[in-house]
């Protein structure tokens, strides 16, 4: 449940837009792949620096950026965040709603990988689960 309840207040600290409280539950050699409104084709952030410009970029993109969690799985290293994404674009404040899952390695009791899906089955998949 440590894991579980770890992944939860990162996530929280996303919402809130803070780095400093989010970097605070990560390894400094954090490997971010990120999926939707993040992703750039096969862009990947590694470390403190890169992974809190990439959230910055989010940020500063989308007026809203918000996990809304539906579940999470405990995978032993892995934490599995099941949930949806809504964003709403800075310029054209556009809102957009979509299946989102996450999964979080986890590492000395901090997030050491994050890998994002637009899908929930592909998150699944990606730890060994079928739906």
């Amino acid at each position: 449940m440590e894991n579980v309840e770890l992944v939860r207040r990162a996530v929280d600290a996303w919402n809130q837009r803070d780095p400093d409280l989010w970097r605070s539950y990560a390894t400094p050699d954090i490997v971010w792949m990120p999926a939707g409104p993040a992703a750039v084709e096969g862009a990947s952030y590694r470390g403190y620096e890169q992974v809190v410009s990439g959230l910055q970029a989010v940020w500063q993109t989308w007026d809203e950026v918000c996990f809304q969690e539906s579940e999470l799985r405990d995978q032993g290293e892995d934490v599995l965040w099941l949930g949806q994404l809504k964003v709403r674009g800075a310029s054209s404040h556009i809102a957009l709603e979509q299946e989102f899952a996450v999964r979080f390695a986890l590492r000395g009791g901090k997030i050491a990988a994050i890998e994002a899906f637009l899908h929930r089955r592909d998150a699944l998949k990606a730890v060994g689960l079928a739906e």
